[in-house]
């Protein structure tokens, strides 16, 4: 028997929920096609247990180095299952709020893998989702007066290097070790790349990072990848950069994996316990109907305009699906404004100069808006203004005083145009520096904003200050 929705939504992830909750609200009778658990990736396998190991890992050092705040904390002991088991807890406790949620707003979950029918006898445009359930009931048909494809991503592999849970891992796999390796070689220097390499060197695992661009953290300002690249260094990490992994070269060996990267023009060999493929995610588009739709998709992910409406108006496309930046909080902003559009209220497309981007990392870096250089490549003459955390009182109070924040402003106009954050609690605090971006804020109102002290954001307003050469503790 069929069943009819205002909007049905394929994929019940950050992105996915959200949109949900908000349809909801503004009364429109919903329905969410999930085959897995709702939470979708950023949940059960991405931003919450990642940042539960980080957190362990980070516990784990302060413990290590008690002395230097005059703490004796003895042979401090490590058990990484209860830190696994930790993980677990949090991801249940906001997997049954997900869950409340839905039961709040109403929502109704069909659990199970939805494709998108062609013009049938229930309708006469494509948009019909027939919904296999998981239980092996007969396929549930859902008549939606609008789609939202929120699918979501999963890890890329190495072409000829496919994941096998075992020796070649993926960050979904890495996140179920039972037992941590001696060593692990991490292909690709990106975000979750150094978020691994800093959480396992802290937990005592020898790890190399091979990445192909010729710095980590490419899409980062300069100044904060290459502080990045030698505070990672200094707590052993080995990072090898302009690395190319040859294809159909690993070979596993007597419980290794090695494998040959291409490096400065020859050819050098790289061994480890473990690899861990960490180059980006591939947008889930496969399987779902869409060839029975006018849905443009290409270079593997859906095309929509401002308001995430596909080349079918009334199916909308959100989250990594669509590329762009695949970050969860972008997701769920996507999800509102596709709603908003869906139910004709007020849909401002997002400008995503505008979306804060953070790494969990030891240490933290968080940025909004433009790079320094890409700035300079869109024509703006900039002036900039950075300040060292070592000059803030709260971060030597932390023991954690490297990094500094860096600020990029128009010099013709004073305008903020990017803020660059690495060091203690970076991911807290570039909320500041967020509503800045949307509020226009010049670089000399940040600067004039009283910040308390001591605390770290007073990094914020020092290097604001020093936009014009007026920062007061340097």
């Amino acid at each position: 028997m069929a069943e009819e929705y205002d909007l049905v939504i394929l994929g019940g992830g950050t992105g996915g929920y959200v949109a949900a909750i908000r349809a909801s609200q503004l009364g429109l009778k919903t329905a969410i096609v999930e085959k897995g658990k709702l939470g979708g990736t950023c949940l059960h396998k991405g931003c919450i247990p990642s940042k539960a190991l980080l957190r362990s890992a980070e516990v784990l050092r302060t413990a290590k180095n008690s002395e230097e705040f005059g703490v004796t904390a003895g042979d401090v002991a490590f058990n990484f299952a209860k830190v696994q088991k930790r993980k677990q807890g949090i991801i249940d406790t906001l997997y049954s709020g997900v869950q409340g949620l839905m039961k709040k707003n109403k929502i109704d979950i069909y659990e199970g893998f939805g494709r998108i029918l062609g013009p049938s006898i229930f309708s006469p445009m494509p948009g019909t989702v027939s919904v296999e359930m998981n239980d092996g009931t007969d396929n549930a048909m859902l008549i939606p007066k609008n789609v939202i494809i929120a699918t979501g991503s999963r890890p890329r592999a190495l072409p000829d290097l496919p994941f096998d849970g075992e020796a070649i891992l993926s960050s979904d796999d890495a996140l179920e070790l039972e037992s941590l390796p001696e060593s692990i070689i991490i292909v690709g220097g990106g975000v979750i790349g150094i978020e691994w390499a800093s959480m396992l060197t802290d937990f005592g695992v020898s790890v190399t990072v091979l990445e192909y661009a010729s710095r980590i953290l490419p899409t980062e300002d300069e100044e904060v990848s290459k502080e990045m690249e030698r505070l990672l260094k200094k707590r052993g990490v080995k990072i090898i950069t302009g690395a190319k992994v040859l294809a159909g070269t690993a070979e596993k060996q007597d419980g290794s994996v090695l494998i040959q990267a291409e490096v400065n023009g020859g050819q050098e060999a790289y061994k480890a316990e473990k690899l861990l493929v960490s180059i980006g995610r591939q947008a889930n588009v496969e399987g779902m109907g869409l060839e029975n739709t006018d849905i443009v998709v290409e270079k593997g992910m859906i095309t929509v305009n401002e308001f995430y409406q596909t080349k079918e108006s009334h199916i909308y496309a959100i989250g990594d699906v669509i590329g762009g930046l695949q970050l969860a909080h972008v997701a769920s902003h996507e999800g509102i404004t596709a709603v908003n559009h869906i139910a004709g209220e007020e849909a401002d497309p997002i400008d995503y100069t505008m979306v804060p981007k953070c790494i969990y990392s030891s240490p933290e870096a968080a940025s909004v808006g433009l790079t320094e250089r890409e700035a300079k490549e869109q024509g703006y003459e900039v002036k900039t203004g950075k300040f060292s955390f070592r000059a803030i009182g709260k971060a030597l109070v932390y023991g954690e005083s490297d990094g500094f924040v860096k600020i990029v402003a128009d010099k013709k106009t004073d305008d903020l145009l990017g803020v660059h954050m690495i060091g203690p609690h970076v991911t807290d605090m570039i909320s500041e520096a967020g509503l800045a971006r949307v509020l226009d804020a010049a670089a000399w109102e940040v600067g004039h904003t009283i910040h308390p002290h001591p605390t770290l954001s007073e990094a914020i307003g020092e290097a604001a200050l020093a936009v014009d050469g007026k920062a007061i503790h340097s």
